[in-house]
């Protein structure tokens, strides 16, 4: 039947007809079967028949699964003549039926199988279409929020949710009769994922070279000097406790519910380890400002107080400017004029400074850091001069990772915005 009030929001030019629908077990046909096979009977070395695991399906694969280009690991001792009837054809859609969250339902298309016998693994089930459709259409809508609407009250489960074949089987898809349109959606949001995984590279690459950066340009394993260092620096660097080289004090307490439009600019300490790189110069959170509050005045070092991981608060940024609110649960650590401010913030995030710091961090559920842990930190320290080249390199590199970063979030919302408006 045709649903003639359909139309999506965004469509592509001379496209008018409105959309098909139809019930999925309509649509697909639900007899090609699935395995059961755990993690521990698939290897990536060698075989001759590969698998599709729901936990892949969740985390690592896109909505168009390439059998040729995407990795797919092969089942241990076993040929295709195991897997009759089970052998998956271009076009399949493969449904991940059970997570730990509302990703339960997450597909994959898969697409350019060619000479590979692949079949679908355990928690899994395979939907074929029963017409042909445009490659990859059906993949990206059924990840839409158009389509996996209708399966969030169909998840049942306290812990893990699932979905069963028989719930799946009465929601519905909508599409476009014209192949071409089908085929236009795909090819559009096929080529936002290639800039996607572009960015996501650079970005992965960038983050290697200022860990390995940081690994060769601070000395390791007691030394004396780093492996890599500027032309015309020789001295070796000198060991200081952070507790005789600055003062120590404390943000006052602002918490996410404070966070408004408009207001005074706030760094909360969640935000140092999801959001801000060595040095901040810009904050995008806002409160009204109480009586009593810290302000940068510029320069400051600022450690988390507390959060989930040892390895997530031990690390410092400093705050460029003045006039930041510092919030609650805040160390701020003000070093004397001998030292740079991001060369300490390095420091702290790094090398054996990083690992002595996460020692110290205790609780289970939430773990906790004090002026006093930090104070008792010992590091090495060459010249202010020599400092300051280590941070203005590390701050180029910082800067070409924010804006990997940047283009990154700005084409993942580019797709999202297309997965909203460009299906019924």
């Amino acid at each position: 039947m045709q649903d003639n009030g359909k139309k999506p929001a965004l469509r592509f030019k001379g496209f008018t007809d409105p959309w098909e629908q139809r019930k999925l077990d309509e649509a697909f046909d639900f007899t090609v079967p699935n395995n059961t096979l755990s993690r521990a009977e698939l290897n990536q070395e060698s075989g001759s028949v590969r698998n599709v695991h729901y936990g892949d399906v969740l985390i690592k694969y896109g909505s168009v699964l390439d059998a040729q280009n995407d990795e797919l690991p092969f089942i241990t001792g076993r040929s295709k003549d195991d897997f009759k009837g089970a052998l998956l054809q271009n076009g399949d859609i493969i449904i991940a039926d059970t997570a730990e969250d509302e990703t339960t339902g997450k597909v994959c298309e898969i697409v350019n199988i060619q000479d590979k016998d692949v079949v679908a693994g355990l928690h899994t089930m395979v939907c074929r279409p029963k017409n042909k459709t445009a490659e990859g259409y059906f993949g990206y809508y059924m990840n839409s929020s158009s389509y996996h609407h209708q399966l969030l009250p169909l998840m049942q489960g306290i812990k893990v949710l699932s979905l069963s074949k028989t719930n799946v089987q009465k929601t519905t898809v909508k599409y476009p009769k014209d192949k071409a349109e089908q085929q236009k959606i795909a090819d559009c949001l096929r080529r936002i994922d290639t800039l996607i995984t572009l960015h996501q590279r650079k970005y992965e690459k960038l983050v290697n070279i200022k860990k390995s950066m940081l690994d060769k340009m601070f000395p390791q394993n007691g030394a004396s000097v780093p492996e890599i260092r500027f032309k015309g620096f020789t001295d070796p660097w000198e060991q200081r406790k952070l507790g005789e080289i600055a003062n120590f004090s404390k943000g006052v307490g602002y918490s996410k519910n404070d966070l408004c439009e408009e207001g005074t600019p706030i760094i909360l300490y969640g935000r140092l380890y999801t959001k801000y790189e060595t040095c901040i110069f810009d904050v995008d959170t806002f409160v009204k400002e109480k009586a009593g509050s810290v302000y940068s005045k510029g320069g400051e070092v600022i450690v988390p107080a507390s959060g989930e991981t040892a390895e997530d608060i031990s690390i410092a940024s400093v705050v460029v400017k003045p006039g930041i609110l510092l919030g609650g649960d805040l160390n701020i650590v003000s070093p004397t004029t001998e030292y740079d401010s991001a060369f300490l913030a390095l420091t702290i995030s790094s090398g054996a400074a990083h690992k002595y710091l996460s020692s110290l961090a205790q609780g289970k559920s939430v773990v906790h850091l004090h002026n006093a842990d930090i104070q008792s930190v010992s590091a090495k320290f060459p010249t202010k001069r020599e400092q300051e080249k280590i941070h203005l390199l590390f701050g180029k590199i910082d800067t070409l990772i924010t804006l990997h970063q940047r283009k990154l979030e700005k084409l993942q919302n580019i797709k999202k915005s297309c997965l909203e408006k460009m299906f019924v």
